[in-house]
């Protein structure tokens, strides 16, 4: 079963191992990949978990890995690509227009124009196992057991997963909570492309009794790290703690009718959407997993406003006013002069 499941012929590794929110990201000898941001969509039913990933990438890796850790036992499959567009048109921002009276800076008489504003299976040799192998579109993926640390890293050396010693290290932690995991080779479909852009979203479902989202491994990352999660559950859901980033941050939370893609998803059924945003500038301060909590259902969506100076048939209102202000004005010190003007009498 020790096959050489997923040859990268990776020798050692000159560029670091760049880590991502899902897991480990190992690129090939001599070449460098970095993860810009990683969209997730999470499905759970207080039973099971899936996570749908998609990661946007750069650099000039042809190819590479990843590792990630689950708490069961996982199934793997291709994701719908369709699923995060219907899922940003959900949670859109809602755009309004809002009205000022006085001129800004970007107005006449300051300035030329107007501005708008925005507000399984035992061990086969003891320690690690492997569950199984699919061949998914441009992956080839893995799903493994081990009860060593040193045996897994071992292992996934041997089978083209170089690790860095921090990368074994921080798989500690899931070896002994009895996780299993997830490692996957990815390619370009074109010979001699670079990885670039958005990748191919990958679907893993697991059996959970907890909404977890790992992100241990992300620790390792050298550059800052973003992090898009959309959760579909019964309730609204969020985030116990910040695990060492920002305060994540709710952009969209409320009921929805799931169709197309996150009708697939959901199985149909009416769910909560929560959609969160997380930045992590320094990853090496990421000190566990996401476990998200039930809140209260209070529905939520951003505004964004639009503002605009007003106006009356392309005239500015503020200089109608100034200007009837200013006749009127002059129209009460006419009358005002006149009534002051002594009578000229006439001779007799």
């Amino acid at each position: 079963m020790l096959v050489a499941l997923l040859a990268l012929q990776l020798g050692s590794l000159v560029a670091p191992a760049y880590a991502c929110g899902c897991g480990a990201m190992i690129p090939d000898r001599n070449h460098r990949i970095g993860v810009d941001r990683e969209t997730s969509a999470v499905r759970w039913d207080g039973r099971t978990e899936q996570i749908v990933m998609r990661f946007t990438v750069r650099g000039d890796a042809e190819r590479a890995a990843w590792i990630m850790p689950v708490p069961g036992r996982a199934d793997v499959t291709l994701g719908d690509p369709e699923l995060f567009d219907e899922l940003e048109e959900l949670t859109r921002p809602e755009h309004r227009k809002r009205h000022y009276f006085w001129p800004r800076a970007k107005d006449w008489p300051f300035a030329g124009g107007a501005g708008d504003g925005a507000a399984a299976a035992p061990p086969g040799d003891g320690a690690v196992g492997v569950v199984g192998r699919e061949r998914l579109g441009p992956f080839d993926v893995a799903r493994l057991t081990a009860t060593d640390p040193k045996a897994l890293s071992g292992w996934l050396e041997k089978n083209g997963f170089e690790l860095s010693d921090g990368l074994a290290a921080e798989l500690r932690p899931y070896v002994a909570q009895k996780w299993e995991y997830v490692a996957v080779r990815l390619a370009p479909d074109a010979d001699g492309a670079a990885l670039q852009g958005e990748l191919d979203p990958l679907r893993i479902s697991f059996a959970s009794e907890r909404l977890i989202y790992p992100m241990r491994l992300s620790r390792l990352a050298k550059t800052p790290q973003s992090l898009g999660l959309y959760v579909l559950a019964d309730h609204r859901m969020e985030p116990r703690d910040d695990i060492g980033g920002r305060a994540p941050e709710v952009t969209f939370a409320g009921a929805i009718e799931p169709e197309g893609a996150v009708a697939a998803l959901t199985g149909g059924s009416p769910v909560h959407l929560t959609a969160l945003d997380q930045e992590f500038p320094d990853p090496s301060l990421i000190d566990g997993d996401h476990e998200l909590r039930t809140v209260a259902d209070t529905p939520y969506r951003e505004v964004i406003y639009h503002d605009r100076l007003l106006t009356i048939g392309g005239v500015p209102v503020w200089l109608l006013t100034v200007g009837v202000v200013l006749v009127a004005a002059g129209a009460i010190v006419a009358v005002r002069v006149r009534q002051r003007r002594p009578a000229v009498r006439s001779a007799a």
